[in-house]
């Protein structure tokens, strides 16, 4: 008995890059894309009756963006798989799909061959992503790794210290909420510099905040 093919769908704005998706889906034996979305809403509209087992999913949709609609996805379809597919390389958006809940990020540039892989290796439950996807999310990973090691470093008080600085607090402010000279405060802020590997206040602040 012939198995059924697996339901497909796409979510992208671009009509042209729609329509190859949906080519390169349906000649696939065991793939069929059963429906094609243009925008975010459109597809929280649509998917939940269809129930497609697979979404390709564009980052960078007209309105609601890609990784907001795959959030509202999962609490309607918590089973389904998506694949995000972008011109974006950016680390920080890459994160954001996967946190959002995307089981693979890809390329636009990625082959027709990859395209179809992808779909399969997240249809038998792995990660499907473009190597240098993959490499930058092993290097944001790394150094988000590294980030909490230095701030890990950091005595009780020279915690206290970032807090406050990061807060806004002039090295006078401080002294004067911890109880301490300025000149104490000024020696804290030295050592912080060296253990956060940074040369100013604000590069620390932003260390702290995870912006750098």
């Amino acid at each position: 008995m012939k198995e059924p093919k697996t339901a497909v769908a796409v979510v992208e704005d671009s009509h042209t890059t729609r329509d190859a998706l949906k080519t390169i889906i349906d000649l696939e034996p065991d793939l069929e894309c059963v429906v094609t979305c243009s925008t975010g809403e459109e597809a929280l509209k649509v998917l939940p009756k269809l129930a497609p087992a697979i979404v390709i999913m564009d980052i960078q949709l007209p309105g609601m963006s890609g990784i907001e609609c795959v959030k509202r996805l999962r609490e309607t379809m918590p089973d389904v798989l998506i694949v995000m597919v972008t011109v974006y390389e950016d680390p920080v958006r890459i994160f954001s799909a996967l946190r959002a809940g995307a089981n693979g990020y890809l390329l636009k540039r990625s082959t027709p061959e990859e395209m179809i892989a992808a779909i399969r290796e997240v249809r038998r439950g792995g990660g499907a992503m473009s190597g240098g996807v993959a490499m930058k999310v092993i290097q944001f990973f790394s150094e988000q790794e590294q980030k909490s090691e230095e701030l890990n470093s950091l005595s009780r008080r020279e915690s206290e210290v970032l807090e406050l600085l990061s807060s806004g607090m002039c090295n006078k402010d401080i002294a004067g909420r911890l109880g301490v000279t300025v000149e104490a405060v000024r020696w804290h802020l030295r050592s912080i510099y060296t253990k956060l590997h940074v040369h100013n206040r604000t590069e620390a602040a932003m260390k702290f905040r995870g912006l750098q």
